[in-house]
Parts: C-alpha cells; structure tokens; sequence
C-alpha cells in the first residue's frame, strides 16, 4: 500500500499579531450566503458540478475564534474576544479581526465552541458566559459580529473559574472543571445537570468526551487522570502515572481502524511525552517521548491521523498518530510560548496562539509521495532488477559482451 506523507504548505501571511495575550482558540465555520446566485441555472448540469461548487464557495473562508487579554488592573492591555478570518482560498489570516467584543476588566480564558452553531462558552474568573455569531446586514456589505446572549448560563453562574471547557460531538453535553476541583456534565441546551462531582481533582486541568460522548476523561494538576461514564456517572478507571510523569492534556479520537484511542500528553525529565491507553481495557498501550521541552498545548485532528505538540519554546511539533514520529517542526512559531492548537473541522489546517499576542494557521498538503506513476516505475526498475539478476546468473550477459567485441 502506498505510504502517505504530511507535506506542510510554507506560508509568509498566515502569522498575525493582534494587541492581547491570547489563552484559547477554536474554528467557527460559518456559511456565508452565495453571493451571485444563478437566477437561470442550467437544467444540464449534474448535481455533482453543483454540489462541488456549493461546497468550493462555502469552504473559502473560515472562522476563529479567540479569547484573551491583560486580566485585571490597568494594564492598558484590553480583555476580549475576537473573531478572526481565514481564508483558505489566499491562504491568508486577517490582519484585523472582523468582530472584537471586549469583556472589560474580566478576562476570557478558556472557551467551547458549540458543534452545531449554538454560540463560544467563555470562562470568566467567577462565571461562564455564552457568546453568538450574528450577521450584520446593510445595503452595501454583510459582515459576522459577535454578541453576548441573551441566555443565562444558569448552572455556570457564581462557580468560580474554569480552567476547562468542552463539548460533546453532537453538542448535547458540556464538560466544565473548575479549578476548585469540582467537575459538571451539564445538558445543552437546557442546562440540566448531569453530573456534578465535587473535589474530582484538586484542580481541573483538562477534559474531553470520547467520540460517542459515553465516556469523559478529567485530569488534575496531580494524580491520576480519571474515566467517568456519562450515563451512570460513576468513575470507571483510574488512569495512574509512572515514575516522573506528570499529566498535562488529555484527548480521545479514533484509530485507523476505528477504535476508539485516548491520548495523554506528559511531561517528564526527558521531555514531552504521548501516552496511549486502550478504551476497552483502559490499560496504557505505550508511552513514548516526542519533545525535548515541555508540552504547553496539544491536539488531535478530527479524522484522527495527525497529533500537534505546542512547547514552552514556541515550537510546534506534528506528529503521525499511528507512529508517534514526528513529521514537522515549526520552529519559533511564537515567541512566547504557546497557549493553544486547534485543528480544523476537515484536518486541513492548525491554528495555534501565544502569550504574545500572535496567531498563526499552518496548512497541510496530504499527498501520495509514491503512488500512481510513480509506483509504476518502481516496480519496472524492480522488474528490470530481477532480468538482470537473471541474466547474470546465467551467464547470458557475457556472452553478450563477448559478442560485442567482434
């Protein structure tokens, strides 16, 4: 079977910096109406042609979200959250964002963008609030403006800050772990609770669902990381720590054959470290060192192939999931270091910011480095080899230099 590589697109204008420290970033896909509607289409052509132009129009530009800010005091730094533009088409970030929706002398740290459209859950040092993307109408342009609902965020009110936030896959359950060490499911939209587990770490550090939503990883500052299922809302396993690891992000995808996976990033003495655990026997499966330095952000892409590793130094480090070997090393991508990934919906494009201020969008170009042609002419020079070989051994070849020199 051909063997694929990760081929990263070099980019000179996809790198901007924009005013504020920034702690948390996440794409918002938003459909733009089409423009230039054909008022006379043409019966004739197929609805693969029209799909495919339907689908080309909508993908050109994309959407993230980002949240940051100087914190409390008068710094003169502000506390927002932006929404900036990409577009796939030239391969360019916003130098300004299209909307900034500042959040005065409360700063934005971390966020959840609902799967299905349903608006950025901000955290807030006491509260949670709920942000939603509005379409600003006027005779002459149309542009994306972000707004603070209207809806309260009941069970996320007064519970002091939350260091991590996440949805479900279908959008109908938040995660929220609050640095007093307490972790809540709550329903979505109607914010019933789900579970509410009191003292589930000292302090919640991360969390995520697992691709059906029947399971939830948490993990603390300390400790093992620990498996809750949703449904019965008891702790199912006890994910322990050897020797010197200390947990820093957790997060469940799928295999390549459709297994579900989890992944925990460590650090250790020797660095930043992926460990890999069995989502049937919740038994580690491997644990291998990635990086020299330590791990400060970390994702996994949608379709599960590609994990990415933000250090302490700036850098940026994607690695095959399968092998766990690194493909690309963006070196000082940031100056300071990075706060946050986060993969595209489709798995074709990383966003990651920093303390400095900085966001960049880093492409990826997946392509067959052998395959079609080129396997062909493997296996003619293979072939070629074997006649040789052939030839040789049966002495044919010097016969036929013999002959040669008559």
């Amino acid at each position: 079977m051909p063997r694929k590589k990760i081929r990263i697109v070099p980019l000179t204008h996809n790198f901007q910096k924009y005013g504020l420290p920034l702690y948390s970033a996440d794409w918002v896909w938003y459909k733009l109406p089409d423009p230039d509607p054909d008022p006379d289409p043409d019966p004739s052509t197929s609805d693969e042609v029209s799909n495919a132009k339907s689908k080309s129009k909508s993908a050109q530009k994309s959407y993230i979200v980002l949240a940051g800010g100087g914190g409390e005091g008068r710094s003169g730094i502000p506390n927002a959250v932006l929404l900036v533009e990409f577009d796939f088409t030239a391969k360019s970030l916003s130098k300004n964002p299209v909307s900034k929706f500042v959040t005065d002398s409360d700063l934005p740290y971390r966020m959840a963008v609902h799967p299905r459209g349903d608006g950025v859950v901000c955290s807030f040092p006491k509260s949670c609030r709920l942000y939603v993307i509005d379409e600003e109408k006027s005779e002459e342009i149309k542009k994306l403006v972000l707004n603070r609902s209207d809806k309260e965020l009941t069970r996320l009110e007064d519970v002091g800050q939350q260091l991590a936030l996440k949805f479900n896959n279908e959008g109908s359950a938040l995660a929220a772990g609050g640095e007093d060490g307490n972790l809540r499911v709550i329903k979505w939209p109607s914010m019933e609770v789900i579970l509410d587990k009191a003292g589930a770490h000292k302090s919640v550090k991360d969390v995520d669902f697992s691709p059906d939503g029947k399971y939830l990883v948490s993990l603390g500052n300390s400790g093992p990381a620990t498996v809750w299922d949703v449904t019965s809302k008891i702790a199912v396993a006890s994910l322990s720590k050897e020797n010197d690891e200390v947990f820093c992000f957790c997060r469940f995808s799928e295999s390549n054959d459709m297994n579900q996976v989890l992944y925990i990033a460590a650090v250790t003495g020797k660095g930043g470290s992926i460990v890999t655990w069995d989502t049937k026997t919740w038994k580690r499966m491997g644990s291998k060192t990635v990086v020299r330095d330590t791990i400060s952000a970390f994702s996994v892409s949608p379709d599960g192939k590609l994990l990415a590793c933000g250090t302490t130094q700036g850098d940026i480090f994607i690695l095959n999931s399968s092998s766990k070997q690194v493909q690309t090393i963006v070196r000082k991508a940031h100056l300071g270091f990075v706060t946050a990934l986060s993969f595209a919906h489709d798995s074709r494009a990383l966003a990651s910011i920093s303390l400095d201020s900085s966001a960049r969008v880093t492409l990826f170009e997946e392509e067959d480095k052998i395959g079609g042609l080129s396997l062909w002419a493997i296996v003619l020079v293979l072939l070629l080899a074997v006649v040789v070989y052939f030839m040789m051994s049966q002495g044919i070849l010097k016969r036929l230099q013999f002959l040669r020199s008559f």
